[in-house]
């Protein structure tokens, strides 16, 4: 038997992932004092994402192409890339991808490797997440507003999310280093069952195939 990779970088069927709901979870413990206030302690430093992709299924070619999808994953064995249908680029959802629309830090003329980060709010209170499915080809990347070459002057891994500068290139100290890209969110199947009533389908009852995000 051949041994299987924990993860394939293949992608959910984006017309199905279109109709699919959910987004970010976290985990927080909150203990209520005898006053009434509250102590709240976040156990998780990143946010997790959850989503239902069987509201996206509307006929049995699309059930059956997902059914494929599972078996060829093995169920939750192996992880796989999906598009969130809400959140999938670097910029608004109405407005294109630009090489400015994300910091991913500031250049101190020594480190040639930056990840692709994505931030929510602003300033000290915003949260910085991870990108580290980038869509191939997606990326641009500038120093200081100048745009610079993917594949000669920069190096992009689409299975990391790394971002690495070729030694003539390095980020001068000061200089700010900003990034555009479209992404996905790494995935897995969050049941060992796969269970549709074809009858139920049929009669409009959605089919229940949830997804949950793994850290890799």
């Amino acid at each position: 038997m051949p041994q299987l990779s924990d993860f394939n970088e293949v992608r959910f069927p984006v017309d199905i992932a279109f109709g699919s709901s959910g987004g970010p979870e976290r985990s927080t413990e909150i203990v209520t004092l005898g006053s009434g206030r509250e102590k709240r302690n976040q156990r998780w430093m990143q946010s997790r994402r959850r989503y239902e992709a069987g509201y996206g299924v509307k006929d049995l070619d699309a059930l059956q192409e997902v059914v494929a999808f599972y078996e060829a994953q093995r169920g939750p064995l192996i992880g796989f890339r999906f598009r969130d249908p809400l959140d999938w680029k670097s910029c608004a959802a109405g407005q294109t991808i630009s090489a400015d629309d994300q910091v991913l830090g500031e250049g101190d003329g020594t480190t040639t490797q930056f990840r692709l980060r994505k931030s929510y709010g602003h300033g000290q209170e915003a949260y910085s997440r991870e990108i580290v499915k980038p869509h191939s080809g997606s990326v641009r990347i500038a120093v200081d507003g100048v745009a610079l070459e993917i594949g000669t002057q920069i190096m992009v891994d689409d299975t990391t999310g790394l971002v690495d500068f070729q030694p003539d290139i390095v980020p001068a100290p000061g200089t700010l280093v900003t990034a555009g890209y479209a992404f996905d969110v790494p995935v897995r199947f969050a049941s060992d069952q796969f269970t549709v009533n074809i009858a139920a389908f049929q009669a409009g009852d959605v089919p229940s195939i949830p997804l949950v995000e793994i850290r890799l």
